[in-house]
């Protein structure tokens, strides 16, 4: 008799089950995934085919290229950023171009993807937007600077998006008040002259011991 554990094709041991998707009715959507020829985007773009999600028309393209986006389908319901790369180096030897490519990759094209589908989804009354983020969008790790760059625009991009998602349609004269200043203690915008005067006491003798935090001058926002 020995001791080793079943293997994955013993009796004893259940196979994992496939996510349910049946459960979700997506018949009649249409839906645009980034990434979709591997990974995550490909099992994305199929969970959402099993669901019912229409426009299964694959698109080979760069999506780092400037006339991308616009040649893509903006009258889709479901919109998924799941394209992303990676590089690992210190920040001393990070090569810029390839910083940047990653911030485009996985900043800019989502950004410019929600400007291309949100229309569609505004005029409708429906859509939905998932943006594939990581737990480097909420921490940091050495040598992924550009990485962990995107993913915390990436999620901040998600919040502004919900945020201009939910108050669409109210009138321009009240976004100040009812958006801007809405979750804001102190009922006014911040003078550009107090942030300049935080900065410079970042630079005095007695900040020293402070790194790597957030300072919010945010009127109260954080507390709310």
């Amino acid at each position: 008799m020995t001791s080793e554990h079943p293997g994955p094709d013993s009796p004893l041991v259940p196979r994992a089950a496939p996510p349910r998707t049946d459960r979700v009715d997506l018949t009649g959507r249409t839906a645009l995934v980034t990434g979709g020829g591997s990974g995550i985007g490909r099992a994305c773009a199929e969970a959402f085919a099993v669901a019912g999600a229409v426009g299964g028309v694959p698109h080979a393209v760069d999506l780092t290229a400037a006339d991308t986006v616009p040649a893509l389908p903006s009258a889709v319901d479901i919109l998924v950023n799941s394209a992303g790369t990676q590089h690992i180096a210190p920040l001393e030897d990070f090569p810029p171009a390839r910083f940047e490519l990653i911030q485009r990759l996985m900043v800019t094209v989502p950004f410019l993807l929600l400007r291309h589908c949100l229309p569609h989804m505004y005029r409708h009354g429906w859509g939905r937007v998932v943006n594939i983020s990581s737990v480097h969008g909420l921490r940091a790790s050495p040598f992924k600077s550009a990485y962990v760059a995107a993913k915390h625009g990436l999620e901040w991009l998600s919040k502004v998006a919900a945020l201009e998602g939910a108050a669409h349609g109210i009138p321009p004269e009240d976004v100040v008040t009812d958006v801007l200043l809405g979750r804001s203690a102190i009922k006014r915008l911040i003078e550009p002259a107090e942030v300049a005067a935080v900065a410079v006491w970042l630079c005095g003798p007695h900040t020293g011991y402070l790194t790597g935090a957030s300072l919010p001058l945010d009127g109260g926002w954080g507390a709310s």
